[in-house]
């Protein structure tokens, strides 16, 4: 053994410790710094070579220490979850945050809606039928009525307004899919490059898992970690991201290049260098929560509405056209309405007061009984009020399930944070600790050259 491998010894604890302040350094620089994993400096003692010597022993205590390698604190399984509970959150808080912008749209219970412009249109027949003759009660009924239909339309444009931006936020999510892809799948081969070069791919790895989790919450997209550290990406089974190469989402029917409706389904699909691949259904993520808006939910809303203008407009109409006006001539359709889109063309169609068929006599006489029938509620309240009902329930539910996924989001992304995220005062001991250990062996050297001073200078002085 040499008499100089102490000193190696005392250096190899210097260049461990320096790195290990460099590390602390580095995660306490990096606390606030979004998607930063934390480092941790992996040792190993150096001992006896690997392969013996033929005609000599090893005789050392042990040569000190070296750098094996700086991790990254992650856990693959718990990245994994991650990924799918984002996106399932995703899916649930766009669906909560649409549907409560629409429910606030609706006005219901409230003095703006539709169901007080139909009590109010109930009640200025009733006025009427208390007074037949007065062309201020008629002329009210008109106004009542006007004010139902722009209100029930009010609702109809909404909806359409609120799909119509949906609409935009699918192609612009589509957009950045293809953008985040474009980057993980550079991502890849930089971290490919880096692994074969030996150099350390910490950063990279990190914007991989950053890039990997903004897919699964637009798309609810999976990812598999690669032999050489990059990760493939799919969408619904279809290969998305594949190493170093990107495909192409585009939105194959549904949804124009304007972000119009083209009347068919929503559906989806990726380009690549095999072809073209359609989509399934089921997609979670913010796409697959809008797509499921507007497929399902805001189309079953304005089909509901359509019926109940239509409703509304055929039992008016019918009583409306039993009776007869002041001029003793029966009566005519009082709405008039688009078949197929009630909701948003319905209006009055009468255009003077003295057009209300109030009588339920010929002749001109001023009897009341027609507007006494048409002022009685008739079944399109209880199927207004099952609409609302309904659609209350659905946003109540959805609202409960984006709850407790948030539960399950939460304890996936503190088990992340308690592993990967940096805690200062952690990284402050460990500084600490590795400055003390770089003390020491600077005292272990200092030791050591006064010994070979001793050695090499006074040996055999005698004075």
């Amino acid at each position: 053994m040499s008499t100089f491998s102490g000193l190696n010894t005392a250096l190899s604890a210097l260049r461990y410790n320096r790195v290990a302040m460099d590390v602390a350094s580095g995660n306490i620089a990096n606390v606030g710094t979004e998607g930063y994993t934390r480092r941790t400096i992996q040792g190993v003692a150096v001992g006896a070579p690997d392969q013996p010597a033929m005609w000599s022993r090893y005789s050392g205590a042990g040569d000190g220490v070296q750098v094996a390698g700086i991790d990254r604190m992650a856990d693959m399984l718990l990245d994994i979850r991650a990924r799918r509970e984002h996106g399932n959150q995703s899916y649930l808080d766009i669906r909560q945050s649409v549907l409560e912008r629409v429910e606030s749209g609706i006005g219901e219970p409230g003095g703006s809606g539709v169901a007080a412009a139909i009590a109010d249109f109930r009640t200025a027949w009733h006025d009427l039928a208390n007074n037949p003759g007065s062309d201020a009660a008629r002329s009210a009924v008109l106004g009542r009525a006007a004010t139902l239909a722009d209100a029930i339309k009010i609702q109809a444009r909404n909806i359409e307004s609120e799909a119509g931006d949906q609409r935009i936020r699918v192609l612009a999510d589509v957009s950045e899919v293809n953008t985040v892809a474009s980057d993980l799948a550079a991502t890849n081969k930089s971290i490919a490059v880096a692994n074969l070069n030996g150099t350390d791919a910490g950063v990279l790895l990190d914007k991989r898992d950053q890039l990997a989790m903004r897919l699964s919450e637009l798309t609810g997209a999976s990812a598999t970690l690669r032999p050489d550290g990059g990760f493939d990406v799919a969408v619904n089974g279809v290969p998305l991201v594949v190493g170093g190469t990107a495909g192409t989402m585009q939105v194959a029917s549904g949804i124009t290049g304007a972000g119009a409706s083209d009347g068919s389904p929503i559906t989806f699909s990726i380009t690549d260098g095999s072809g073209t691949t359609t989509l399934g259904a089921g997609m979670l993520g913010e796409i697959g929560g809008v797509t499921d808006l507007l497929t399902t939910t805001l189309p079953a809303y304005t089909a509901g509405l359509d019926a109940i203008a239509q409703q509304l407009a055929d039992e008016t109409n019918a009583q409306h056209q039993a009776g007869y006006d002041v001029n003793g001539n029966p009566g005519q359709p009082f709405f008039s309405y688009t078949p197929g889109s009630a909701a948003s063309s319905i209006g009055v169609a009468l255009s003077t007061p003295s057009e209300l068929a109030a009588s339920g006599i010929p002749g001109g006489v001023l009897d009341a009984s027609n507007a006494t029938a048409l002022a009685s509620s008739t079944g399109v309240e209880a199927s207004y009020q099952r609409l609302i009902n309904s659609f209350g329930t659905e946003v109540a539910s959805v609202t409960r399930l984006a709850a407790n996924q948030l539960v399950l989001t939460s304890q996936v992304d503190g088990s992340r944070e308690q592993l990967s995220g940096v805690n200062l005062d952690e990284e402050t001991v460990s500084m600490l600790a590795a400055q003390h250990a770089y003390e020491a062996a600077s005292r272990v050297m200092t030791t050591l050259d006064s010994v070979l001073d001793t050695l090499i200078n006074r040996t055999g002085v005698t004075r």
